[in-house]
């Protein structure tokens, strides 16, 4: 059997089609469980469906039955799209975006349970027949309706959905879910026109999709959200506090923000609150042509899990999740730079610089290079993809050391321990993965990502 050396092996994808949004990251009786968007039958983005997998440690991941499949004449019938995972009273439930044969950017919210809620599997799953939320509400002029998220402050639950209004402005609007069947509009918590937004992310979107929220210590919230503008392009994130505003209401005040992913190929973050820390995966998409990928039979990934909160400066933090060191081989290929060292199909590889120092990871066969640059006197770092290639991305940090997981195609990097690139990387007959390091002082240390021996 043929291995496809650009299929991801260890990060979340189904077996075979299409994979885009992940959703309703949850945990449940020590098992974590996420779920995503899911055509079953083709690699294309059309009837949709969430799949399932679940994971004792982050690193070894089970396929389940699909969890959510459009139902005839239901107001999911044209799919089952963006939404969360609760916990009910002890009945775990899906809160999604339901689309009709008639949609045009508006979706519903609807509702499933869990039919089984004790079983650890949470495989079998019951929609409700009516939508809590039917629409958007009246009186603003929405045109984009979708992706709720449902959080707790307060001693009370509230739920987030992305929205974009007629005139172009992006925005999430609340609820008030307290009891989970019943919704009330509670107005607006953050808009395109508040003035840190428009700094941060400027005209980029004319809708905010996938709004999500996660909690920091010292009372700080990060909002994230996908800037649409009717192509996927880029994601945001804003730091700030959640005030009362208003009657019965909140808003979002902002403090500052930036660009969430600098890759090309990071869209849909979901978020997962848990009691000490914030976990994040995001969707990362195909950036070849839909002939290699009908080939191919498979459509994207999602990446790695991530630890984000928030540094005393107010910039991100975002580093890979601490359980991905299970995926470790028992020894390291790489302990110091120097020669040219053949690169395993997937790896985790961390280099440290004290001068400027290029990282080369893949030499093609018309001499183009993949490589990362850490410059710590200019304080930044480039990953460049070469000639010929896409324009290099460029990420201002103190760029003292980079933390590399390739999966395959999929490439993430994390720049010191405050911005991330993911970019997808296919390989070509004659391509040489192969690592060389010049820098004066530059350390290195990388392993070859394998199957975990338990879980």
């Amino acid at each position: 059997m043929n291995v496809d050396p650009d299929a991801p092996r260890f990060r979340v994808r189904p077996p075979a089609n299409w994979i885009n949004d992940p959703n309703g990251p949850f945990r449940w009786r020590d098992r974590y469980h996420l779920f995503y968007q899911h055509n079953p039958d083709a690699p294309v983005h059309a009837n949709v469906h969430w799949g399932h997998v679940s994971s004792p440690d982050l690193a070894h991941w089970e396929h389940h039955p699909i969890a959510l499949t459009p139902t005839p004449g239901g107001p999911d019938e044209a799919g089952c799209w963006s939404g969360c995972v609760v916990d009910d009273d002890g009945v775990p439930t899906a809160v999604y975006t339901g689309i009709d044969r008639r949609h045009t950017g508006l979706g519903t919210i609807c509702l499933a349970r869990s039919v089984v809620p004790d079983d650890e599997t949470l495989t079998d799953w019951k929609p409700l027949p009516t939508p809590v939320v039917s629409g958007p509400p009246e009186g603003l002029d929405v045109v984009m309706f979708r992706d709720p998220f449902v959080f707790r402050t307060g001693g009370r639950r509230w739920a987030l959905v992305g929205a974009g209004h007629a005139d172009g402005t992006p925005s999430v609007l609340l609820y008030d879910c307290e009891r989970l069947t019943e919704w009330r509009f509670a107005g607006v918590l953050l808009d395109g026109d508040d003035p840190v937004a428009t700094d941060v992310f400027g005209d980029k979107a004319v809708g905010w999709e996938c709004p999500q929220l996660c909690a920091t210590d010292g009372g700080e919230w990060v909002l994230v959200v996908s800037l649409w503008d009717g192509d996927p392009m880029s994601t945001g994130y804003l730091t700030g506090r959640l005030d009362p505003h208003g009657e019965g209401g909140l808003r979002f005040s902002a403090r500052g923000g930036g660009q969430l992913d600098h890759g090309r190929d990071f869209y849909a973050p979901a978020v997962l609150q848990e009691e000490d820390r914030a976990l994040m995966w995001g969707w990362s998409w195909e950036s070849r042509e839909q002939g290699a990928i009908d080939r191919a039979g498979w459509a994207g990934t999602l990446t790695a899990p991530r630890v984000v909160g928030v540094h005393t400066d107010g910039a991100l933090s975002v580093v890979p999740a601490p359980e991905l060191q299970l995926l470790r081989a028992p020894e390291p290929f790489v302990t110091a730079p120097g020669g040219r060292t053949p690169l395993p199909r997937s790896y985790d590889l961390t280099v440290t610089a004290r001068t400027r120092t290029t990282v080369g990871l893949l030499r093609s066969a018309d001499g183009a290079e993949l490589t990362v640059v850490l410059d710590p006197d200019e304080g930044r770092v480039t990953v460049d993809r070469g000639a010929g290639g896409p324009a290099p991305v460029v990420v201002r940090a103190p760029a003292r050391q980079v933390r590399l997981l390739v999966d395959g195609s999929l490439v993430e990097v994390f720049v010191d321990d405050r911005a991330t690139v993911t970019e997808r990387v296919y390989r070509r007959d004659g391509d040489v993965t192969e690592l060389t390091v010049s820098g004066a002082g530059a350390t290195v240390i990388g392993w070859e990502q394998v199957p975990p021996t338990h879980g």
